[in-house]
Order: C-alpha cells, then sequence, then structure tokens
C-alpha cells in the first residue's frame, strides 16, 4: 500500500486509506486483513482499525466472517451480471448529461483523464484500473448531478471490485475506440450518441467479466 500519513482524525485516515488500497488492488478480493497486522504497519492501535473495517464492511467492500475474520470482498457473478445492467443505464444517463451540461472545465478535464489512461502502462492493471474508473468519474462529475454522484460512488467500489477480481484488462483492443468515441459524443453535445457510447462500452465489459465470473461461481 501507499505510504500512510496520520491524519488529525486517526479513525478517519484509517478508513480512507484502506478503501483507497481496496479500491486500487493494493487488498486484493478475497484477501484476509488482521488488526495487529494492519495496526503494526500503519503505526496506530487497533481501535480506529477495527473501526475502519466495521464502516468498510457496512460500505460493502469486506466481509466479516464467523470465526475467520474480515476479507476483501469478492462478487459472485450473478453480482457483477447485477452491477453491470446497473452500470450501464447509470453509465449512459451520466453521459448524456455531460454533454448536455459540460463546462470548459470539464472538457479539458476529461480530455487529462483520458490522455492519463492511454499513458498508463497496458501491463499495470492497477494502474489502468485506477485510471480507468477516474476517467468515469470526471464523466459523472460532467453530468453535474448530485443524486447520480452519490449513487456512483457505490457503483465504482463494486466495479473496482470486480475488475481487480477478475483482471480483465482494460487494455483490452477495443477500449481505446469505445473511450474515444465516448469522449467526442460528449464533447460534441449529442446526448443521444453519447448514452449510446456510454452503454456500449459497459455491455462489452460485462460479457468479458461475466465469461470470466461464471466458471468460478459454479458449485
Amino acid at each position: 500500500m501507499t505510504s500512510f500519513e496520520r491524519p488529525t482524525l486517526v479513525r478517519d485516515g484509517v478508513y480512507e486509506h484502506l478503501r483507497r488500497a481496496v479500491l486500487d488492488g493494493d487488498l486484493a478480493p478475497g484477501e484476509r486483513l488482521g488488526e495487529v497486522e494492519l495496526g503494526a504497519q500503519l503505526g496506530v492501535s487497533r481501535t480506529p482499525i477495527r473501526e475502519a473495517l466495521m464502516r468498510l464492511t457496512q460500505d460493502g467492500l469486506l466481509v466479516a466472517e464467523a470465526n475467520k475474520g474480515v476479507r476483501v470482498r469478492t462478487l459472485s457473478a450473478a453480482e457483477a451480471r447485477d452491477t453491470y445492467v446497473v452500470r450501464e443505464e447509470l453509465d449512459g444517463l451520466a453521459a448524456a448529461l455531460a454533454a448536455q451540461h459540460h463546462t470548459t472545465a470539464d472538457a479539458a478535464a476529461l480530455r487529462a483523464a483520458l490522455n492519463d489512461l492511454h499513458a498508463a502502462p497496458g501491463s499495470d492493471y492497477r494502474a489502468q484500473t485506477r485510471l480507468d474508473l477516474a476517467f468515469h468519474r470526471a464523466i459523472t462529475h460532467a453530468a453535474h448531478n448530485a443524486a447520480l454522484s452519490d449513487l456512483n460512488r457505490d457503483l465504482e467500489q463494486r466495479v473496482a471490485l470486480i475488475k481487480h477480481q477478475t483482471r480483465t484488462y482494460n487494455a483490452h483492443p477495443q477500449t481505446d475506440a469505445q473511450h474515444a468515441a465516448l469522449l467526442d459524443a460528449i464533447l460534441a453535445r449529442d446526448h443521444d450518441a453519447a448514452r449510446d457510447a456510454a452503454r456500449t462500452h459497459v455491455r462489452t465489459f460485462a460479457a468479458l467479466v461475466l465469461n470470466d465470473l461464471h466458471p468460478r461461481s459454479t458449485p
């Protein structure tokens, strides 16, 4: 994980640090987390660690198991399918609203986010995942809809877990073309094309993810 800087409110800092570690893939799906080990690593007592693990469990990023402690959540094929059904609708809505409402600053941020993603090494899966999520987050920000942003936060957590679990690479042959089409439609303020481009992109990767997860989910 990245280095931990002690904040004024230790419990909040520990929570944000561990949440980021899960979303960035530093803590892998299925990995077990021990209070003692984390406390020693971060240089804090067990109390803020315990509180952070409880909050992350409530967030759906961790799973508590009787007599086994806490581990990073893994999702079944059915859970992933449900996630991508919702993501297709929300990403389509975000893209359509971004096409209508983006500002000059939003356009610059979107271009920069996509350039950062293109510059990341294709072999660096965690960087690819982090920057891919950042690009889609920038689209949601450009939609200027607070309710949508709130919904997207939980959805992004699920998608991050799925991506780290399946390791379905963002550097797929279709990715660059689909991202480019999506950005072009948003910047052209073509809300119908933007919605269609976003939904096509989600469907493409949903198929890859479900193909990867399905064999793992069978008894």
